[in-house]
């Protein structure tokens, strides 16, 4: 595919659902076909943090993690977090997950457009809105 992508937690139930736009479906359908799905850390807690009452469910979360590269916080993150949170005062799992891509020049897949839409030089799609 050549650029690289990072999934936000709030996309993949979305995605699960097929609530996404055709173009964003298929969009994640060809990352995650092609082995280059991202996730933070923080998604991974944020998706196996909650205890779904549906076993199919948490098969597909399961599959899905392990399908994917995770970054870990380093440092480097850390700091972009700080400042992040600072300038544009999101939440502390936004800042670290647009941190991410911000430090592994990733693209963020996210429907959080109030938050990730207002930090400078983050590359960002909305799925749910994203047409070819």
């Amino acid at each position: 595919m050549g650029k690289r992508y990072l999934i936000d937690t709030n996309i993949i139930p979305k995605y699960l659902q097929e609530s996404l736009s055709e173009d964003g479906l298929s969009l994640i359908d060809n990352i995650l076909d092609s082995g280059e799905a991202q996730i933070s850390v923080i998604t991974r807690i944020e998706l196996l943090g909650f205890s779904p009452n549906r076993e199919d469910l948490l098969q597909f979360i399961t599959q899905f993690i392990s399908v994917t590269t995770e970054y870990e916080l380093t440092e480097l993150i850390v700091q972009k977090t700080i400042e992040i949170r600072k300038l544009f005062k999101v939440k502390i799992p936004d800042a670290i997950i647009a941190a991410t891509a911000l430090c592994h020049n990733l693209i963020l897949l996210s429907d959080n457009d109030p938050d990730f839409g207002k930090i400078l030089h983050l590359k960002y799609i909305n799925p749910r809105k994203y047409q070819v």
